[in-house]
């Protein structure tokens, strides 16, 4: 029998290493887990709050850049090459920032889904505050990749010098539905129970969606 040599194993450790890696560099911090379940519960009843609530049709203006879908994550990885997904996630929160405070922002004080979206809005602050201090302080830190960081301005531009040709209109239900989506994909190792869950960034999980989105009109 064959034994094998030091230096295969020193290469299969190298290997693993290697391997290992990126697993580390991507992976949510356990800290995260709960909270970002919390989101998630509360993301469960937004067909009630934000479309029985609301007049048919309803919708609110927002700058395109806050309707980020699964499709807007993997458009920005095509553009950056090796693009670290804490950059999307840190992306994420400042995104579904602004999204909640224009939908909270339209709601009268009396609104019955008011109290709802105040609380959300109050645990996506509680998940935000968590990954901040789940980092080292140099993370937030780092220089932005160039399309990153364009996009980050657009969004903190004060409104009144936002071009009328980015704005967009979009209904509360569907700017939540994003936030939901992508949460699951940027965030997908709090949320793998399935397989299902596991695959929500994936080309596979979106085809199925459009599927069963065009089953529920016909």
């Amino acid at each position: 029998m064959v034994q094998p040599s030091t230096s295969a194993y020193l290469l299969g450790g190298l290997l693993g290493l290697f391997l290992l890696v990126p697993v580390q560099m991507t992976q949510t911090p356990a800290s995260m887990c709960n909270p970002l379940k919390t989101l998630n519960e509360s993301l469960s009843h937004r067909r009630r709050y934000m479309k029985h609530n609301f007049p048919i049709n309803y919708s609110i203006r927002v700058h395109h850049n806050e309707i980020f879908k699964v499709s807007s994550i993997g458009k920005m990885k095509l553009l950056v090459e090796g693009l670290d997904e804490l950059v999307l996630q840190r992306l994420w929160f400042q995104v579904n920032q602004g999204v909640l405070k224009k939908i909270i922002r339209v709601l009268p004080e009396r609104h019955p889904s008011r109290p709802y979206t105040a609380q959300l809005e109050s645990r996506f602050r509680d998940l935000e505050g968590v990954f901040v201090h789940s980092h080292p302080a140099e993370v937030f830190q780092q220089e932005l990749p160039e399309t990153i960081q364009d996009t980050w301005d657009h969004l903190t531009e004060e409104p009144d010098r936002v071009p009328p040709s980015s704005w967009r209109y979009a209904s509360p239900k569907t700017l939540l539905d994003n936030l939901s989506h992508t949460m699951h994909c940027l965030f997908r190792e709090c949320f793998a129970s399935t397989e299902e869950q596991q695959d929500y960034c994936g080309v596979s999980r979106r085809r199925k969606r459009r599927k069963k989105d065009l089953k529920l009109k016909s």
